[in-house]
């Protein structure tokens, strides 16, 4: 779509920021990480919260005129979904909006566009982190880990970012900012007695979750942690109504937030790393199982074709370690190469994390693990120190990178990249999965949350191959088809965006996706925000936005 010169003069009488329609910027944000190319018709990058009503007010004045006028508010762009693409504006919050205020113990007000690396380093000055970070922790910022709930390697121990969010600042659709918190009976009570538009906003949902409360009870996803749809079941537990738990999650469809205030946990001081080498992917259901009863942090995995790319590709992987030169790198190689001369590489390499205070005899924990674990015929390891515990742990964030910049021809495809079910399910589920992706005769690597049961699983496929394209939308089907015979759900922690929207009514039936409707419909009813994620995608729109390089 265009949006006119007289507009775009229109938007900058009252836009403080700046403004684009410069060929190379539109061509810069018409991706994000995803395996999508949406041109935007305009790039804005607001200043502040003023900046952000300005631009939902000309949104609604000149919508009737303009139907397809839009926001699609980005932060770092790392979304792998095509959550931070559209057609019409697309608001930048990096530039401008970022800072961290009123940092204290417990909680610190930070901005939408902070990168979450600069946000890492004040709070660790207070011995604080916000724990649901992802494995682009360099990379991302808040007001996307907000959109899309993050969650990653903490999540066994802390679980996702909506069990940090305590308060946000957002602009609604009539151009006004509301405060939303968790509210008690009485005070939601008061809120849905006030005659504004939050007001509205309230009343309309409580009405929505009380008459529907049965099927809304029947599809809510019982894995441990689920990025699919409205989370309609998180709102109103009959004592407290918290939207922020419907905000979060809900990738800039319902409104913009401009400030979030962020709970924050205390950083342990030490921490212990078992790595442990499972030669059959059948196996791991007891050993997760084996880990928990030890109270990990984090059990994280990868599979052997994560480690041979490490392996291949050791000199991009030594500027992201210090390791004092690629040669002293390699030799730290040098059990794994002697693994694979011996046995071959493991099928799957789990990273089951300890951490705790100063005082905790942590080393005797893992040691334990790992005796366990020999007990069974389980090749396990304590790493010896922080550099070799930061090796295991740079393979395991840094593969997607690894795949994006080393390819050649092809490229990553995440659209079945954010798999869940039940960890004791994974025996069973892993080789049918295995199954159906080889089928297609697909270099593909496999990592993730294992202690949750959820899976990255990221192809390679060249996009201009247009085979390809009729293969995304098939093994979709036929995978999502296992994951919900599986009880699992299509995306623990990706989101929904462009790739996985029209797929929700796969996963939870037509009359769940009326009501994620009829909530867009209540929020948004001009549909201004972020159109076609969450609500109205189709495979048809999936199909011609797909990046053909």
């Amino acid at each position: 779509m265009a949006i006119s010169l007289d507009l775009q003069k229109e938007l900058a009488k009252q836009f403080k920021g700046e403004i684009s329609t410069d060929p190379k910027v539109l061509a810069t944000y018409s991706h994000d990480a995803s395996l999508f190319e949406v041109l935007p018709a305009l790039v804005v990058w607001p200043k502040d919260e003023a900046d952000i009503k300005a631009l939902v007010d000309f949104v609604n004045k000149n919508k009737s005129d303009n139907p397809e006028l839009a926001i699609t508010v980005r932060a770092a762009g790392t979304c792998m979904s095509g959550g931070a693409i559209g057609e019409s504006i697309v608001a930048d919050t990096t530039k401008y909006m970022r800072g961290v205020f009123d940092l204290e113990t417990g909680r610190a007000t930070v901005l939408p566009g902070t990168f979450y690396r600069d946000f890492e380093v004040e709070a660790k000055k207070t011995g604080q982190m916000l724990p649901s970070y992802t494995a682009s922790k360099d990379l991302n910022a808040i007001g996307g880990m907000i959109g899309n709930n993050s969650g990653g390697e903490k999540n066994l121990r802390y679980g996702k970012t909506e069990k940090y969010v305590e308060t946000l600042e957002v602009v609604l659709a009539d151009g006004e900012t509301y405060e939303i918190k968790a509210l008690t009976k009485f005070e939601l009570d008061q809120q849905m007695n006030q005659d504004n538009f939050l007001g509205k906003i309230y009343r309309e949902v409580f009405s929505l979750l009380e008459n529907n409360k049965a099927i809304i009870e029947k599809a809510r996803p019982r894995v441990s942690k689920n990025s699919a749809g409205y989370y309609l079941w998180n709102i109103w537990d009959g004592q407290t109504f918290n939207l922020n738990k419907l905000f979060t999650g809900a990738q800039g469809t319902l409104g913009i937030v401009t400030k979030a205030t962020l709970k924050l946990v205390p950083i342990e001081e030490k921490s212990e790393l078992v790595v442990v080498f499972l030669s059959d992917v059948a196996q791991v259901a007891e050993i997760v199982n084996e880990a928990l009863v030890f109270a990990p942090d984090s059990i994280e995995s990868y599979d052997d074709k994560t480690m041979k790319l490490a392996l291949r590709f050791l000199p991009a992987l030594a500027k992201k370690l210090k390791f004092g030169g690629l040669w002293k790198l390699g030799w730290s190689f040098w059990p794994e190469f002697k693994m694979a001369i011996r046995t071959g590489l493991p099928k799957l390499v789990l990273l089951v994390e300890f951490t705790g205070r100063a005082d905790e005899d942590l080393n005797s924990k893992a040691g334990q693990f790992v005796q366990k674990m020999e007990a069974m015929g389980i090749k396990a390891h304590q790493t010896t120190g922080p550099a070799e515990t930061e090796k295991y742990w740079t393979i395991r964030r840094e593969a997607f990178s690894l795949l994006r910049q080393h390819l050649g021809k092809k490229r990553t495809a995440p659209f079945i990249d954010d798999i869940i079910v039940e960890p004791a399910k994974m025996p069973e589920f892993l080789p049918k999965l295995r199954a159906i992706l080889d089928e297609y005769n697909l270099f593909y690597t496999i990592a993730g949350h294992a202690g949750d049961g959820n899976f990255h699983i990221i192809p390679l496929m060249d996009m201009r191959n247009p085979k390809n394209v009729e293969i995304i939308i098939g093994l979709s089907d036929r995978v999502y088809d296992l994951v919900i015979s599986f009880g699992g759900s299509i995306t623990a922690e990706h989101n929904d965006g462009i790739i996985r929207t029209p797929y929700l009514e796969k996963m939870y039936g037509p009359e769940i996706v009326r009501l994620f409707a009829e909530l867009k419909q209540i929020f948004d009813p001009q549909n201004i925000f972020n159109p076609g994620k969450k609500v109205g995608g189709s495979k048809e729109y999936l199909k011609d936005h797909l990046a053909r390089s």
